[in-house]
C-alpha cells in the first residue's frame, strides 16, 4: 500500500481570511472555534477572518490561528478512506501533527499552544533577536558562519528547511553580520526575516523553562500514527519522549529537511500539507524529485483531495 505523510505548517503561514470558508460551511468547525475562544479568552475567529494583519501576526494570535486552522481541516478529512503512515509538523505544526496522530486532543493541544505562544512572546520582549534565511550554502558553511558571527553575539542555525535553505537565529547584530558573511561566501540569498524574535535559539531559554511546567500537566497519549519529531528527525511514539522533545524544540533547531529525508527513506512518496499556505510543498519541491504532493487550505481543496486520493492522482 502506498505510504502517505500528512504535514502541518508552522508560524508564518497565516493570512487574513484563513479558514473562514470552512467556518461558514461546517457546524463542526464553528464549534471548534467556539471552544478555542473559551480556551484562549479572545475571539480567534474574528482575528483570523477579519485581521487586521498586524494583530494576526502577533505570536500569541498567530500560533493558535494556524493550529486551529490545521486541526479544522484535519477534522474534515480524518474519516476519508486514507490513513497516513506518518505525520510531521514544522515547529508549531508539530502540535497539529500530534493531534492528527491521536496523541493530543484539540483542547489540550490548543492549551499547550496558548502557553507556548505567550511564553515565546515574552521571551522575544525580554531578549530581542531576529532570524535570517540563507539559501545556497551547505550546512557546514552555515555553521561556520554562525561560529564567526558569534563574536557579535549569540547566533545559531534554527531551521534546516532544505538541503541548501537554512535559517539562522540569534542576537540582532550577530544575525546581521551572519547575513553579510553569507553574501560574501556566495549565498544565492541571505535576508533578515520579518519575525518577532530569535525562535529556536538560546534566546528562547526563558520560554523553554516556563513551558516545561505547562507541558508536564498536559495529557499526552501514545500516538496511533508515528510522528516524526523536529528535534531528532525520528519517528516517536513514547509520550514522555514526545513531552521532552516539545520542551527541547523551543531552543533547538527544526530538522525539517532531515525529517523529510527520513520519511523518504521509509518509502513515503506522497505528502499532503494540511493548513494555511504552501510553504512545506515548496520545500518538498525543491528537495525531492520523484514525489507527489498536495495541499489542503481551503474548502475547495477538500473535494479535490478526496478525488485525487481515490484516483491515486495526488
Amino acid at each position: 500500500m502506498e505510504k502517505i505523510a500528512y504535514l502541518f505548517p508552522g508560524q508564518g503561514a497565516q493570512y487574513v481570511g484563513m479558514a473562514k470558508d470552512l467556518y461558514d460551511a461546517h457546524a463542526a468547525i464553528r464549534e471548534l472555534y467556539s471552544s478555542a475562544e473559551k480556551i484562549l479568552g479572545f475571539d480567534l475567529a474574528k482575528i483570523c477572518f477579519e485581521g487586521p494583519a498586524e494583530i494576526l501576526i502577533q505570536t500569541q494570535h498567530t500560533q493558535p490561528a494556524i493550529f486551529t486552522h490545521s486541526v479544522a481541516l484535519w477534522t474534515l478529512i480524518k474519516d476519508q478512506d486514507v490513513k497516513p503512515a506518518y505525520t510531521a509538523g514544522h515547529s508549531l505544526g508539530e502540535y497539529s501533527a500530534l493531534v492528527a496522530a491521536g496523541a493530543l486532543s484539540f483542547e489540550d493541544g490548543l492549551l499547550a499552544v496558548k502557553h507556548r505562544s505567550l511564553l515565546m512572546q515574552q521571551a522575544c520582549l525580554r531578549n530581542p533577536g531576529t532570524m535570517a534565511a540563507i539559501i545556497g550554502l551547505s550546512e557546514q558553511e552555515v555553521r561556520s558562519i554562525c561560529a564567526e558571527a558569534s563574536d557579535y553575539g549569540m547566533v545559531q542555525p534554527a531551521n534546516f528547511n532544505g538541503a541548501d535553505q537554512i535559517a539562522i537565529s540569534g542576537e540582532i547584530k550577530a544575525v546581521e553580520f551572519g547575513v553579510e558573511l553569507a553574501k560574501g561566501k556566495g549565498a544565492k540569498r541571505a535576508i533578515i526575516l520579518e519575525v518577532a524574535g530569535a525562535y529556536h535559539s538560546e534566546l528562547m531559554r526563558s520560554a523553554q523553562e516556563g513551558f516545561k511546567k505547562v507541558i508536564g500537566e498536559i495529557n499526552l497519549r501514545k500516538p496511533q500514527i508515528p510522528v516524526v519529531a523536529n528535534v531528532n528527525a525520528e519517528p516517536v511514539s513514547d509520550p514522555e519522549q514526545i513531552r521532552k522533545l516539545l520542551v527541547d524544540q523551543i531552543i533547538m533547531p527544526v530538522l525539517w529537511h532531515q525529517s523529510m529525508e527520513r520519511l523518504y527513506r521509509e518509502g513515503v512518496r506522497s505528502y499532503v500539507e494540511i493548513g494555511p499556505g504552501k510553504v512545506l510543498q515548496g520545500l518538498l519541491k525543491r528537495s525531492f524529485k520523484d514525489i507527489r504532493y498536495a495541499g489542503i487550505d481551503k474548502l475547495t481543496d477538500l473535494d479535490q483531495l478526496a478525488e485525487r486520493i481515490t484516483t491515486k492522482a495526488l
